[in-house]
């Protein structure tokens, strides 16, 4: 938990941001769309549109839409920013606090009584004075249960942010997940559920002070909301104050327990060279290849197969040095980014049973699976069924489901742990295999493609000399054995580790020395 200060002032830094800017931007809108059914229905259909986007996507799309900004803005105009974490969340979560705001900002103002309107305006007021004397101090409890909303909304809604770089108390929970950390998830839960109650009811304060015109509650609240942003903030000032600590190589990671523990054997080869370096965790698949082409982050450990599937758009299937040799080459050719070489270990996609069960069938190969698939049910990540693997694997072999189910990776081992599904596509380094006694099919025909773990750098950090010295005896040195059992440290139930304890281990057992 020695992280909470950091992701807490990120969590709070971020949503009230977000908040403060849907505000500036929605209660013009409204006041305007209140005053004008032509502008009211556009600029609320457009609010309610986006609300419907899944808020993990949203994050998500923003990113590439930034980085093309960035690219753009470097090269016309010399001006370049961070297009990873920070931006896309500050968008995305802005954006998705704007409904509430804008309908209760219209609803209040609609719903003042004409009467009161009508007597303001036989006062002689002007239609300005009218809307800020008259309209939007009665609408103003309305208004502010709409901020309320948005306020809890947009505390959620940031939990979501990790994927895209952004540190948050989602951290936690993506972490926890992934790892089977259930206490991390929830302990994540746990503390931004308690900031939205807290804010949440400091913002109902407010809404009663305003509904009671009573001047101490407003300023109890606004006591309360100054020291609740502010202690969550301190942390980050005092941070800022200091100067921070430079960080000279950042190491990215992808969302899942191997990538925590590869990227913590990076960071703590740096170290022992007297590197200073930190991580990046929790970044999705794309996200992390642009953040290293573009610079944002200068090393991470991806797959051959990932970058000769997803970036390279290849659906042949060719053998590993192959596989390896044209990655290389395509990646210093189209984005400037080193290969160092393999470390020694492949995670490809592997279909898996449980032992008992492909010893009752007499399975060993994913043909001999194949008679049997009518009456079995196959389960995989989110991403494994959109895959161009998948119908290389189905059509190779003919295989025919009864019916297929999608999972989170950890929930997927459950599955077929407990006889939800009969097939899984397992991950061939993950520690599960070997924790649930997992079987791992043979591929005769070699339809799997290779997924060799490769070591990038950034355009930037290969032409740094020692940084690539320093990360080469790496290359080769971790066989799947070992890589397999450092993923169980960090899984199983019993004696579990942390990753950063895998990750010495590993390194001991690379170096060659004892335990």
């Amino acid at each position: 938990m020695a992280d909470l200060p950091e992701y807490l002032g990120q969590h709070v830094l971020i949503s009230a941001l977000a908040l403060a800017i849907g505000m500036a931007l929605s209660l013009p809108l409204a006041v305007l769309g209140a005053r004008s059914r032509m502008l009211r229905w556009p600029v609320l259909t457009v609010a309610s549109a986006i609300q419907t986007i899944p808020s993990l996507a949203l994050l998500a799309l923003f990113y590439p839409v930034l980085l093309a900004v960035a690219y753009v803005t470097e090269r016309a105009l010399g001006l370049s920013f961070s297009a990873l974490g920070f931006l896309p969340t500050l968008i995305a979560l802005t954006l998705y606090s704007m409904l509430p705001i804008l309908r209760n900002t219209v609803t209040g103002i609609l719903n003042v009584d004409p009467a009161m309107t009508e007597a303001a305006r036989g006062l002689g007021m002007r239609p300005r004075q009218v809307l800020f004397r008259v309209e939007l101090p009665l609408a103003l409890p309305v208004i502010i249960a709409g901020i309320r909303t948005a306020t809890v909304w947009v505390i959620g809604i940031a939990t979501l942010s990790t994927p895209v770089g952004q540190a948050s108390l989602g951290n936690y929970i993506f972490t926890g997940l992934h790892m089977e950390n259930w206490i991390s998830v929830l302990f994540g839960c746990a503390v931004a559920a308690a900031l939205a109650i807290v804010l949440d009811q400091l913002i109902g304060l407010m809404q009663s002070a305003a509904a009671n015109r009573s001047s101490m509650r407003a300023l109890a609240a606004a006591i309360g909301l100054v020291l609740v942003i502010g202690g969550g903030l301190s942390p980050l000032v005092a941070c800022g104050r200091a100067g921070g600590a430079r960080r000279e190589v950042v190491v990215g990671a992808k969302t899942f327990a191997e990538q925590y523990v590869l990227a913590a054997v990076v960071r703590d080869r740096l170290a022992d060279a007297g590197i200073e370096a930190t991580t990046r965790e929790g970044l999705g698949s794309t996200v992390v290849f642009r953040a290293l082409a573009g610079n944002e982050i200068d090393c991470y450990v991806d797959y051959s197969g990932t970058i000769w599937v997803n970036h390279m758009g290849r659906e042949d299937i060719a053998d590993a040095q192959t596989v390896l040799s044209e990655v290389t080459a395509w990646l210093k050719h189209e984005h400037g980014i080193v290969c160092l070489g393999a470390l020694g270990f492949e995670n490809a996609y592997a279909l898996a049973m449980r032992r008992e069960r492909a010893e009752a069938l007499g399975v060993r190969t994913i043909a001999g699976l194949a008679a049997h698939t009518p009456t079995m049910q196959i389960g995989g990540s989110y991403e494994f069924f959109g895959r161009p693997e998948w119908p290389t694997i189905r059509d190779a072999y003919g295989l025919r489901f009864a019916g297929r189910r999608q999972y989170q990776a950890t929930f997927m081992y459950k599955a077929v742990q407990s006889g939800d599904v009969d097939v899984i596509a397992a991950f061939s380094s993950d520690g599960r295999i070997t924790a649930y006694d997992l079987v791992v099919l043979k591929d005769p025909s070699n339809a799997i493609p290779p997924y060799d773990a490769v070591l990038l750098l950034s355009p930037k950090a290969a032409k740094m000399p020692r940084l690539a010295e320093t990360l080469r005896p790496l290359i080769g040195a971790v066989p799947v054995d070992l890589m397999r059992e450092a993923n169980h440290m960090v899984s199983r139930d019993e004696n579990k580790r942390t990753v950063d304890e895998a990750a010495r281990w590993l390194l001991r057992q690379i170096h060659g020395t004892a335990p």
